[in-house]
């Protein structure tokens, strides 16, 4: 049986709390001299060899054999198959969600835009979809249909011109609810690959599968570490760090709830981070109790116990408002405020990925078909950055048409500015346009 997790208790009234708290948050993301050798040399066989590396990687690490890039393509009736062969349940599920998620992105659309000054002068924005968008998802046994949904529909409703999927397949293993994800979301292309090697394939091209302008999606070390290298040549998302959930209670809440709400982040993986803020002690306890007797029913009971071990905390504060103010400083993934009068301090926070308000709000809705996207800001970035959405698959391009009449003033305007920044030039130009 899992050892109780020693999960460590903090009191927010001890001197050097912020510099613990600090010290529990940090968190370095950069990749290990090992992985960065190997990423670097899978990108470069890639975009000099294309069609060739990505089989032979895929050979290679997904014991797959494949003669051709073609053989790698997954037709669409294999999709649909996919899709028919599910329970009635599962299909219905999927579709559920699938339908909340699109409704809650078509309320994200931007739209074009522009007003005229009195000179005649129009200045506005057009909006305009990526033309292509790689999404790279988990495939085989840790395989998130989810993933496909969160990714697939806002791109599919900003207007994407072709959206291609890739999906390693290690041993020929395939995930019927991907591919029905898939299917469900109007995913163009699927692609049985995965890995650095996709990432590179998706952002310079190959001889079969066509160069995109972004990539989107969750992998591991190694895909993280792809996108970040391959940023600039494409957009990419982000590059996440491990899942996060803080917990802000009264002690109102139910305990048992409360700790399978830190489980539920805590699963993931040994380096994700469930946080208790509570103003009840005697609640803190009774998390703690609730976390020892029911961590040895679960089957990830290992990765949990060492999560919690590792980067869990349970921490007694003196208030709401003070639980606000560290909850601002950590600027989690996901925020559940489990208070009774959840709604009123919505506005006491800046910085959270998603907030769920309320006891019944638990942020396990959230991941799979509450509607709102779970590609949410980890590592303290949603102090600067937001939930993925339409707006990461639109454009914004500046339109200026200046008239006649308004080139007299901005060109005098710009004149003075341009020389007084050496640019002469600049200045020369808009000089031209003033009369006289």
């Amino acid at each position: 049986m899992t050892d109780i997790p020693a999960i460590r208790r903090l009191d927010a009234r001890d001197p050097d709390f912020l510099p613990t708290l600090d010290a529990l948050l940090a968190f370095e993301s950069g990749a290990d001299a090992r992985i960065d050798a190997a990423v670097t040399e899978i990108l470069q066989a890639v975009r000099t060899t294309g069609d060739a590396a990505v089989i032979e990687y895929t050979r290679r690490f997904d014991q797959v054999d494949a003669r051709s890039m073609a053989a790698l393509e997954l037709p669409r009736s294999e999709l649909t198959t996919a899709l028919d062969g599910l329970s009635v349940e599962q299909r219905e599920a999927l579709r559920l969600a699938a339908d909340r998620v699109r409704i809650y992105h078509e309320r994200q659309l931007l739209e074009s835009w522009s007003y005229t000054e009195a000179d005649g002068t129009r200045l506005g924005q057009k909006v305009t979809p990526l033309d292509r968008v790689g999404l790279y998802v988990p495939g085989g046994r840790a395989a998130y249909p989810s993933s496909v949904l969160m990714n697939a529909i806002p791109a599919k409703v900003a207007g994407v011109g072709e959206l291609i999927m890739v999906v390693p397949t290690p041993r020929g293993e395939k995930n019927a609810l991907v591919l029905a994800a898939a299917a469900i979301t109007g995913v163009d292309r699927v692609f049985t690959i995965g890995g650095a090697q996709a990432v590179a394939a998706l952002a310079y091209g190959t001889q079969t599968l066509p160069q995109v302008d972004k990539i989107v999606g969750p992998g591991n070390a190694y895909v993280a570490e792809a996108k970040r290298r391959v940023f600039g040549t494409v957009g990419i998302d982000m590059v996440a760090g491990p899942s996060e959930v803080l917990v802000i209670s009264d002690g109102s809440g139910h305990a048992d709830w409360v700790a399978m709400d830190l489980f539920a982040q805590a699963e993931h993986d040994e380096l994700a981070q469930s946080i208790l803020l509570c103003t009840d002690a005697s609640f803190i306890d009774a998390v703690a109790a609730s976390i020892a007797r029911l961590l040895p029913t679960m089957p990830r009971r290992d990765t949990i116990a060492a999560s919690l071990a590792n980067r869990g905390a349970l921490i007694h504060v003196e208030s709401i408002e003070q639980a606000c103010a560290i909850a601002n400083r950590i600027a989690p993934e996901h925020l559940e405020l489990s208070l009774d009068d959840a709604e009123r301090w919505i506005d006491h926070i800046r910085h959270a990925g998603a907030i769920f308000v309320g006891h019944w709000s638990v942020e396990a809705l959230g991941d799979y078909c509450a509607g709102p996207n779970h590609v949410l800001p980890t590592m303290r970035s949603a102090r600067f950055s937001s939930p993925l959405g339409v707006y990461d698959f639109q454009k914004r391009t500046s339109i200026i048409q200046v008239s006649e009449a308004g080139a007299q003033t901005l060109g005098k305007v710009a004149s003075a500015l341009a020389h007084g920044e050496g640019l002469q030039a600049h200045a020369r130009s808009a000089e031209m346009r003033v009369r006289g």
